[in-house]
């Protein structure tokens, strides 16, 4: 079993993760109506990536014998103005669920909860990825700045990332 406490708070992050996937939609539908379909194409996988981290929470509370609670999940900002603002949004938003992460895994510390422990872990390892791959994507896009053919270049990169974030 779970504690109720532990088990609300991991709610929470469920619709976090929902919430982190129609952020990712939403930055992606802004990008392909920009004609940046290698970016849109980008955001796309992440937004895919966030539902299955919410798959591996649910999994998670189900396999404890308890139940779910869904919440609505908010309107996301999408009032982007260029990639790099689509893309600063992703990073500042990667840098939120660290936080939120690490609270859980206190938590769990906390609840001594070792189960639960092992699967924050999985999380924490991940939001290193997130963080350092799209810091990657910020940085090459700051450095190409208002520069057209550096923003196409670009652009054709992220086209290539795989369904698990590799390029």
């Amino acid at each position: 079993m779970i504690s109720e406490v532990l088990r609300s708070a991991i709610d929470q992050q469920i619709n976090r993760e929902l919430y982190s996937s129609y952020l990712y939609m939403a930055a992606a539908s802004h990008l392909a109506s920009e004609n940046f379909p290698g970016m849109a194409s980008w955001m796309q996988t992440q937004a895919d990536e966030e539902m299955v981290h919410a798959r591996k929470f649910i999994k998670f509370v189900e396999d404890r014998d308890a139940t779910v609670s869904f919440d609505a999940i908010d309107k996301p900002h999408a009032d982007f103005t260029t990639p790099l603002s689509a893309f600063e949004s992703a990073l500042e938003h990667e840098r939120l669920i660290t936080r939120h992460i690490n609270d859980l895994y206190t938590l769990a510390l906390e609840q001594s909860d070792y189960a639960c422990q092992g699967l924050l872990q999985w999380f924490i390892n991940e939001q290193v990825e997130e963080e350092a791959m799209v810091t990657e994507v910020v940085e090459k896009l700051r450095r190409a700045g208002d520069n057209g053919a550096a923003l196409l270049m670009l652009d054709r990169q992220l086209s290539a990332r795989d369904a698990d974030g590799s390029e």
